[in-house]
């Protein structure tokens, strides 16, 4: 940065938010007194919320402008990488809260905040390796995470997309207003951060712009077959291989073998629309906010229906209520839309510079918003019995959280107490997902916006008619209800080694699996997002798309150095991870009496979210135990399987 003025690093430091920007000038100067000095003033990161003094603040730029300028520094030594003790008293200080040591292994790889930078991918025979061949399905973010490192490996690969072009969630889901709900800096790959995201929480057409990014920069073009929808994938213990069967959209079939295959299709993909009476009747356009048109919908001056208020309504109603003649919402029940620090705010380009040029800001920067959105949440859904909540909160944690967005409806709400009934829900914080607030009760305050709880009967012509008979002209009706989640892998016919498919294994709603990756009798099966994956507290799906990505490519790794041409998890393996995650999930709000919710199958059992911190979760899939599956040579090869660990 010699090159840089010092006056221009200096003014440009002001973009950088000052807590994450002490702990980087922290470890690039080795100063650690600089801890005590901030440390009484940090309240915490879900807000970014800090007290410090504007002469410390002042302070703390100026000398990391020195510091990145070449100008001397306090005389101390660089930490470069921080020992365990240091580094978790320096999580602890940039979070205003005790961070445990399980962290601190985790932070140095996954949030970077090593001297040395990247995770490294297992090391692979990589004349072996051409004989392992994977077909991955699914081109949203999980396969392209799973394709950049089976090629970053030398394992060679296809992958099938079922749509024209990549992006998964963020190819199909263009409606207005579709954003992330997790802060940009942290949904993204730990491999490939990007210092240029637009918004603080930007919308769909700059993740699927980070999305093809690195489709480029990692060039997985070549090996991507767009238009080939997976119909079926079938074992063949003989010869051990998948034989896979795709449909393109000329509607011929186009059949692919593989040593393994990695199912990327996640939980969300396929869309839920109620069966509503008269629904076939409607003249005007009805849709999921998944199946929008990709040249748009003409709403101006219509009567617009939205049916649900989960995360695409709160996202679409926002977006189209100022276009709309009369927008009428349905709802179940209220949801907890929380407000969210910087949802609409566009990132400067000085903090852009800061996230590129401060040694280590970016990634303390990530490791505040992986607590604030994530682990620091978790303590708030554990059910303490002793509790007297009633049906409104599990523990003094969840309490104030519900205290606090209660008190942020109110303030968006005020002068329209009559809708406070209706938008505060019954159930705890956390028993369904806490949405981001774009606007959502400014919109409700609006003239023309009517929120309705009666449920709905039947669908006529041009019209919603309620139970009550209450009859709502309406010239469009969107649909914002959410995915066939329990259904996971559906319509995909998928046989393994025995007699039953998968389906047939899971049902419609009982999916269950080692990790939410390996399902006993399917040899080489892995899945991505799969039951019980599902995060329910915060985070970013992309990281778990790295920890089950690096479960698998370890997996991987290890049969074809060993010289395995199989791996199939073991049933009692299996049997045990779900009896343990059945009974921790007792334990969490999702299990709490006074919540009802899509987590939960009609047994009253949670089958998409996991019981785990993102810490925990991270420990869990970081290297595969081959002692946990059953292996087997490539046949006409000598050696033995392996079925006990």
């Amino acid at each position: 940065m010699g090159s840089v003025p010092h006056r221009e690093i200096r003014r440009r430091l002001e973009g950088a938010d000052c807590v994450p920007l002490a702990l980087s000038l922290v470890q690039l100067t080795g100063d650690l007194s600089l801890l005590d000095e901030i440390q009484a003033h940090v309240h915490g990161p879900w807000d970014y919320s800090h007290s410090l003094p504007d002469a410390l603040q002042s302070r703390i730029r100026d000398r990391m402008a020195d510091a990145m300028a070449g100008h001397a520094g306090t005389g101390a030594a660089p930490l470069g990488t921080p020992d365990a003790e240091t580094m978790q008293r320096m999580m602890s200080v940039v979070v205003g809260e005790p961070v445990a040591p399980e962290y601190v292994p985790m932070a140095l790889e996954q949030m970077e905040l090593s001297a040395s930078g990247k995770v490294d991918v297992p090391e692979v025979d990589q004349v072996a390796a051409t004989d392992f061949p994977v077909i991955i399905v699914g081109a949203g973010a999980s396969g392209i995470c799973a394709a950049i490192q089976l090629g970053q490996m030398g394992v060679p690969y296809v992958l099938l997309e079922k749509n024209p072009a990549i992006g998964g969630t963020w190819y199909e889901n263009r409606y207005p207003g579709c954003a992330v709900d997790t802060p940009n800096h942290f949904y993204q790959f730990a491999f490939e951060p990007n210092d240029e995201w637009p918004e603080y929480f930007s919308h769909q057409a700059s993740i699927l712009d980070y999305l093809r990014h690195c489709v480029d920069r990692y060039e997985l073009a070549p090996n991507m077959r767009l238009g080939r929808e997976v119909v079926s994938a079938e074992y063949c213990p003989d010869r051990q291989m998948w034989t896979v069967t795709a449909r393109t959209e000329a509607g011929d079939e186009e059949v692919l073998e593989a040593r393994a295959v990695i199912s990327a299709v996640g939980q969300l993909n396929r869309p839920s629309i109620p069966d509503l009476p008269g629904l076939a009747s409607f003249v005007g356009p009805a849709l999921h906010t998944a199946q929008w048109p990709e040249e748009g919908l003409d709403l101006d001056g219509k009567r617009v229906a939205l049916v649900g208020t989960g995360a695409s309504a709160v996202q679409v109603g926002p977006a189209i209520v100022d276009r709309v003649a009369a927008l009428t919402v349905l709802q179940r029940s209220g949801a907890w839309v929380a407000r969210r620090p910087n949802i609409d705010r566009l990132v400067s380009d000085d903090t852009k510079w800061a996230l590129k040029a401060v040694p280590f800001y970016a990634s303390w920067y990530r490791f505040q918003l992986f607590w604030g959105f994530a682990d620091g949440l978790f303590d708030a859904l554990r059910i303490d019995p002793e509790w007297q909540g009633g049906g409104e909160s599990i523990n003094a944690k969840n309490q104030k959280l519900r205290e606090a967005m209660t008190r942020h409806i109110k303030r968006e709400l005020e002068g329209r107490e009559d809708l406070l009934d209706k938008v505060i829900p019954d159930y705890p914080p956390f028993g369904k997902r806490v949405l981001a607030d774009a606007g959502w009760y400014r919109m409700l305050r609006q003239d023309h916006v009517e929120l309705v709880s009666t449920g709905i009967d039947h669908v006529e012509p041009d019209a919603i008619v309620l139970t009550d008979g209450r009859r709502i002209e309406v010239d469009a009706i969107i649909f914002a209800t959410g995915f066939q989640a329990g259904k996971m892998l559906w319509p995909m016919h998928i046989k393994g080694r025995g007699e039953q498919s998968i389906r047939e294994l899971w049902g419609d709603d009982d999916p269950r699996a080692f990790l939410g990756i390996a399902v006993p009798e399917f040899p080489n099966l892995f899945v991505m997002y799969g039951p019980n994956t599902n995060l329910g507290h915060g985070g970013s799906a992309i990281f778990l798309a790295e920890c089950q990505m690096r479960f698998i490519a370890s997996t991987i790794a290890q049969m074809i150095n060993g010289g395995h041409a199989t791996a199939e998890i073991r049933r009692d393996v299996h049997d045990r991870y779900n009896d343990e995650i059945d009974a921790k999930l007792r334990d969490l709000v999702w299990s709490h009496p006074s919540v009802t919710t899509w987590y939960k199958n009609p047994n009253g059992r949670i089958i998409t979210n996991q019981p785990w911190r993102l810490v925990e979760y991270w420990r869990l899939t970081h290297d595969a135990d081959m002692a946990d599956f059953i292996t087997e040579p490539a046949a006409g090869k000598q050696g033995r399987a392996s079925r006990a660990g």
